[in-house]
């Protein structure tokens, strides 16, 4: 017998991805509370499909009207890379790119359908360091593999398919999952996945699938509870941060990071386009105990910024943390002599890589419980960690920052909080650290280089040209502090120059000027 062809749309364009888009962001908006609610792999974070709602609404909402399908995807692919949070919206946000890859027509049937189904549910496999069965990446390759078989009968039918296979997968997921069993539970992820792919049947159809939802009917009334309480999966308990963040490096680079990340904790996922050659970004996720560990490893291999920590509060132990004392040193450790004298004054600890270890110590003997430390470069912040391995005790905790410029040093210092949760005050500082972007004027042979993080600008004929540049391109970006240092050779009148500039120029932005001392570079500055 042969089967006839389902009524309803039987292409999908570029029209029909954003309708598709749209009603997803909707489903997982309205059933948002429930599905975090389930979430208790790899962590009781309760931010699932939170995290995926953020996901498509920067991946499709304010993009560039009027594109077809794969300049859409494209685009679409690219925004969700870059703010995608948490494992739910890091792993959708590759499979978005996945779609991109595979959808390069301006519209597809049932077989291309198919074809980018396998390609998503690949590449976002491709992206986690340690796939595990009763995942979202399970119920992925349940919906592609069923749109695969569903093919020969039209897009609408393909799509049902999805989405069924989809939501049998969910329901088989607390047999392949111990953390999902013993919650009583389906794979969160998986789950919002499949609310997905019925929005999709909508889309085609204006018929609503009801298997996700009655899945998530089912299995909201036990979670809020439950969930909460439930151990974390084998090898998670032991980690206690969420560290994520942009790289900007090559394919190469982000592999060796997944490596390295692996061996400091778990729930790696590194994405990014498959197409890389040289430099591209990377949206870097991993749950670790060393923070300063974690950006380290990136900042090894690229250009590191955007970085976000979030603390766990997932037990009794975190939830309430008890009041600790206040006794808390922050060490800078840096070359720049006259920063350290400016800090000093503040009643900031200092130090170089070589006497960091003597200054921990005397923290610690004139009664801290604990110590940040941030080092601005990776030699100094490698010396740092040995000596924060010989002076930890048990009633002494030493955290160490890589920043990699001292102007992000004193943005963490900006937002140390004493007053702060030890595990608090680490994470606000390091994302300071991470949010503040740098630039630097050079003195070269053949003119004054302007480089913005890591990218060269071009050669030009005075330091104050450069500096304009670098300034232009911080304070485009987005910026409403610039911190201004400048270099032993450099000139008081490039900077006021430079200052005058930015007051007229941009008006809403403030700028302050702090001194550097090093020979080099010219002007080294931050952006907020």
């Amino acid at each position: 017998m042969v089967e006839i062809p389902e009524t309803g749309r039987q292409a999908l364009d570029a029209d029909i991805m954003r309708e598709w888009a749209a009603r997803g962001i909707d489903s997982l908006t309205r059933h948002r509370r429930g599905v975090d609610e389930l979430n208790v792999f790899p962590v009781a974070d309760s931010d699932t499909a939170t995290n995926m709602v953020a996901t498509l609404q920067a991946a499709f909402q304010g993009g560039t009207p009027g594109l077809e399908l794969e300049a859409l995807l494209d685009e679409a692919a690219g925004r969700a890379l870059l703010s995608a949070r948490g494992n739910s919206g890091v792993i959708l946000a590759q499979m978005l790119r996945g779609l991109a890859d595979a959808w390069n027509a301006d519209a597809v049937d049932a077989k291309g359908f198919a074809a980018g189904l396998r390609s998503a549910t690949d590449a976002a496999t491709g992206a986690v360091a340690v796939p595990m069965a009763g995942t979202i990446l399970t119920v992925a390759e349940a919906a592609a593999s069923a749109a695969g078989k569903a093919a020969p009968f039209g897009l609408v039918s393909a799509a049902r398919a999805a989405a069924e296979g989809a939501a049998e997968a969910v329901a088989a997921t607390p047999g392949q999952l111990p953390a999902l069993a013993r919650a009583g539970v389906v794979d969160a992820g998986g789950l919002a996945l499949a609310l997905l792919l019925e929005a999709l049947v909508e889309t085609l159809t204006g018929s609503v699938p009801t298997g996700a939802r009655d899945l998530l009917e089912r299995h909201r009334v036990r979670a809020v509870e439950e969930a909460e309480q439930v151990p974390r999966e084998t090898g998670s308990e032991a980690y206690g941060y969420e560290v994520q963040y942009l790289l900007e490096s090559n394919a190469a680079a982000a592999s060796d990071l997944r490596h390295r990340l692996t061996d400091l904790g778990d729930s790696v996922v590194i994405i990014g386009s498959r197409a890389a050659r040289d430099v591209t970004t990377f949206n870097v996720h991993v749950h670790v105990n060393d923070i300063g560990a974690a950006i380290e490893a990136g900042i090894e291999r690229g250009r590191v910024h955007r970085i976000s920590v979030t603390r766990f509060d997932d037990g009794a132990q975190h939830a309430h943390p008890a009041p600790e004392p206040r006794q808390r040193a922050v060490v800078v450790v840096t070359a720049a002599a006259t920063v350290r004298e400016l800090l000093s004054g503040e009643g900031v600890r200092t130090a170089t890589a070589d006497t960091v270890a003597d200054e921990l110590a005397a923290a610690r003997d004139d009664g801290s419980r604990s110590a940040v430390v941030l080092a601005d470069t990776l030699d100094a912040a490698r010396t740092a960690r040995r000596a924060a391995q010989l002076t930890r005790r048990e009633d002494f905790r030493v955290t160490v920052v890589a920043t990699g410029a001292v102007v992000q040093s004193l943005a963490a210092v900006a937002v140390h909080d004493p007053d702060r949760h030890f595990d608090d005050d680490v994470t606000a500082m390091a994302e300071a650290a991470g949010s503040c972007r740098t630039a630097e004027v050079r003195d070269e042979t053949e003119g004054f280089a302007a480089v913005v993080g890591g990218a060269d600008l071009g050669v030009h004929d005075t330091p104050a040209e450069a500096a304009r540049i670098v300034a232009d391109r911080l304070c485009e970006t987005g910026a409403e502090l610039l911190t201004v240092l400048p270099g032993n050779g450099s000139d008081p009148e490039t900077v006021t120059a430079l200052s005058h500039h930015v007051r007229e120029a941009w008006p809403t932005v403030e700028i302050q000027q702090l001194p550097a001392g090093d020979d080099e570079p010219l002007l080294l500055i931050g952006a907020e």
